[in-house]
């Protein structure tokens, strides 16, 4: 039995490094925060949401906790889910697509937040939009409600479930159920409208919408 179990634990290792190359690198932003790197095909990710309170030049990013505040916002800010900071330690903090386009740059130096075209090199690296969110989402139910659909993370970049809050400033009862991140990419046709990818506990892919840059999302920084 305790040589079945050894064997099925390596199998699952070797399955979670099929297409993710954990790097030794770690990356520490502003506020100090630390982050652990992967590499994915031609690509080096973060493993974990940003959780920086400041911009990389050293001016902050508003805290607005108020829901009329933060929905009539066109400048960068940054939240808690709930407005509860211990979200933040787990699933890092949800940004408004003011923060990510802000020139002050909210990745540590030598990073950015990803293109909607690099976003697609990655999906596409990991099988297509269906099937890439379970390649990517933490497995198990520790974070993620169940069922959570397809997860593997066989490419280690250990997606979580950090929710979202609406463009109104509410916030949806969406932590452990939904991960929103932000591209850096504007849509064309309207000013108010930029592009993020999403995941969810009910299926495997990760999908590009066009969407509020009011909503808040999390960030997943990519290296230069």
């Amino acid at each position: 039995m305790k040589f079945n179990l050894f064997i099925f634990t390596s199998l699952m290792i070797t399955a979670a490094t099929v297409f993710g190359q954990s790097l030794k690198e770690t990356v520490t932003d502003i506020d100090g925060n630390v982050y652990h790197t992967v590499k994915i095909g031609t690509q080096v990710w973060l493993t974990e949401n940003l959780k920086t309170t400041r911009y990389r030049n050293g001016k902050p990013v508003p805290n607005i906790t108020d829901e009329a505040e933060w929905g009539n916002l066109t400048t960068g800010a940054y939240c808690d889910h709930s407005n509860t900071l211990e979200n933040s330690g787990t699933y890092g903090k949800l940004y408004n697509f003011y923060a990510v386009s802000n020139p002050g740059n909210l990745c540590p130096q030598g990073w950015h937040v990803p293109t909607d075209a690099e976003w697609t090199l990655l999906a596409t690296y990991l099988g297509g939009e269906n099937v890439a969110g379970g390649k990517m989402k933490e497995a198990g139910l520790i974070h993620w409600q169940g069922p959570n659909t397809g997860a593997t993370n066989e490419s280690s970049f250990t997606a979580l479930p950090g929710g979202l809050r609406n463009k109104n400033g509410s916030f949806y009862n969406s932590i452990g159920s939904y991960g929103g991140w932000w591209s850096s990419s504007e849509y064309t046709y309207d000013n108010k409208v930029a592009i993020l990818r999403y995941m969810g506990n009910y299926d495997a892919g990760i999908y590009s919408k066009k969407d509020a840059k009011a909503f808040g999302l999390s960030v997943r920084c990519m290296k230069d």
